[in-house]
């Protein structure tokens, strides 16, 4: 059964109080490392989170996720565990580790539920917290989170595809960097959903020089295409080479948003994109892991809280740009 999903974002409380450091960690298998925090923070006692998710290396979207993450525990006095693998295999694995670590709670990204349900079922019986972000919205509540901070992604696909019908477009083709994974499935579904005519690509996201040289190679053997649609924002802006390469007139559009993309909008090379902004998954799911332990609160009443979809286009970049170039979507 679909669930309905919250369309509001909960007010959290803030108690500010005495400043402290934030800790958070870089690589697969990163344990924290000191860095400073801003603002004021709260009187509660120290707790330790595990942010685990299942990023590709290099993609500079979860660059955004741990800003809003460190943003939140310099004010809740959490300390951070991050870590990410984008082998779900090794994913599980990392959830394992935190639950060794008796971690306070843990925040995870659930992009295949078949290879996570098990270990996630051991966070349960350990009596850890667990929210999800991001990826796995549908699964969140079976597989023992609390709530679920993201975008509705098939939703999301839909305002895609809604968008290029109204522009006219009939051939879309939709680039998943990494197949299986249910989030951009539910991505492309959405836009073939409203556009028929849209056709699926996979290519390696772990490898740009090959997203590129596919992606090459699929626009000069597809002549009706007119518009190829990245779905993180690295992605699209190797599809911008893609285009040029193949000498192709295709239009190009995205999901996400980075600094690079964002401009891109503004010169008018991309049509648009979807923000399903990032910075507020990091930042509500470690507010929400504080809150619970706090006060035994449940953030979302039980259902996921959307924090997207929002299309970003030549009307409004001029507002969105400089939050883009502050690191906060």
């Amino acid at each position: 059964m679909k669930k309905t999903w919250h369309r509001g974002l909960a007010a959290l409380a803030l108690i500010p109080v005495l400043a402290v450091t934030a800790c958070s960690g870089g690589g697969k298998q990163a344990d924290a490392t000191a860095g400073s925090g801003g603002g004021q923070a709260v009187s509660t006692p120290r707790m330790k989170v595990a942010i685990i998710t299942h990023a590709e290396a290099g993609d500079t979207f979860w660059d955004i996720v741990r800003k809003g993450a460190e943003e939140a525990a310099s004010k809740d006095n959490v300390e951070i565990l991050y870590t990410n693998d984008s082998d779900a295999g090794r994913q599980s694995q990392l959830v394992q580790q935190a639950i060794d670590q008796k971690v306070d709670g843990i925040a995870v990204t659930i992009a295949n539920p078949g290879a996570m349900k098990d270990v996630l079922k051991k966070v349960a019986d350990a009596g850890i917290p667990l929210v999800s972000f991001n990826a796995g919205g549908d699964v969140s509540a079976q597989m023992g989170a609390f709530t679920h901070f993201g975008s509705n992604e098939t939703l999301a696909g839909e305002a895609v595809g809604t968008k290029l019908a109204s522009e006219g477009y009939k051939h879309p083709i939709c680039v998943i960097m990494s197949q299986g994974q249910v989030q951009l499935e539910a991505r492309c579904a959405g836009v073939k959903e409203k556009v028929p005519g849209t056709e699926i690509l996979y290519v390696n996201g772990a490898d740009m020089t090959s997203v590129q040289s596919t992606a090459t190679a699929k626009l000069q053997a597809t002549k009706d295409a007119d518009v190829i649609v990245g779905l993180g924002a690295p992605y699209t802006v190797t599809l911008l080479k893609a285009v040029a390469d193949a000498n192709s007139s295709v239009k190009v559009a995205s999901f996400d948003l980075n600094p690079a993309l964002a401009q891109a909008i503004s010169d008018g090379k991309v049509l648009f994109t979807v923000d399903q902004q990032p910075w507020l998954q990091g930042y509500l799911s470690v507010d929400a892991l504080w809150q619970n332990k706090r006060g035994g609160f449940k953030v979302g009443g039980g259902q996921p809280v959307l924090t997207g979809p929002a299309i970003v286009d030549k009307s409004n970049i001029s507002d969105v740009l400089k939050f883009v170039q502050q690191g906060v979507r």
